[in-house]
Order: structure tokens, then C-alpha cells, then sequence
């Protein structure tokens, strides 16, 4: 139960924070764009207070030990891979050009509008 009261704080500070945004336009941006993020970030540490923020945070820090564990190509594999990749696109749209040339052909041999 108090997970539903601190997401529903949460939530109720950022739309209050979006609202007052809007109504108060008389003020500079800055100021605004400043309060607006404070405000997004109390209603953030608000969150992650709760058993879903927790979960969401494990998860984030999951993540990023997974992404530690990647192997990246090196900068000429990638080179590469693209070079056969634009070269594979090319031959495809040259195939696919070749086989619309025949199939306009042959609708209009068998339609004698081909002349």
C-alpha cells in the first residue's frame, strides 16, 4: 500500500510540476525548465523508493554489467560488414530492377500493348 501512495506522489509531483510549467509562462524558460527537471527528479527518487523502482534500478544495474561483457567490433569489421552490406543492397535492387523490366514485359506481350 505505501508503494501505491509514493507512485501516486510521485506521479501527482510530476504532473503538478508539468502543469505549473504551462500556467506559469510569464516566467523566463530557464526557470521553468529548471523547476520542471527538479521536480522530475524528486518525483524520480520517489519512485525508485518503491518496490518496482527497486526492480527497475537491479535491472538498470544488470544491464549495464551485461553491456561490460559485450565484444565490439573493431572499427575494420565494421567497415567491412557495411561495405557487404550496400554491396548486397545493390546487387538485390539490380535484381529486383531486372526482374520488374521482365514481368513489364510480359504483361504487356500478354495485354498487346507492347507494340
Amino acid at each position: 500500500m505505501a508503494d501505491k501512495i509514493k507512485l501516486s506522489l510521485a506521479v501527482t509531483l510530476l504532473l503538478a510540476a508539468i502543469v505549473a510549467f504551462y500556467l506559469l509562462g510569464e516566467y523566463p524558460l530557464l526557470y521553468r525548465v529548471l523547476g520542471l527537471l527538479a521536480a522530475g527528479g524528486v518525483a524520480a527518487a520517489i519512485a525508485l523508493q518503491t518496490e518496482p523502482g527497486r526492480n527497475a534500478r537491479e535491472f538498470l544495474r544488470g544491464s549495464m554489467v551485461e553491456i561490460r561483457k559485450v565484444v565490439w567490433p573493431t572499427r575494420k569489421e565494421t567497415t567491412q560488414t557495411t561495405l557487404i552490406v550496400i554491396i548486397m543492397v545493390i546487387i538485390l535492387g539490380i535484381l529486383l530492377w531486372l526482374l520488374d523490366m521482365f514481368l513489364l514485359w510480359a504483361v504487356r506481350l500478354l495485354t498487346g500493348q507492347g507494340g
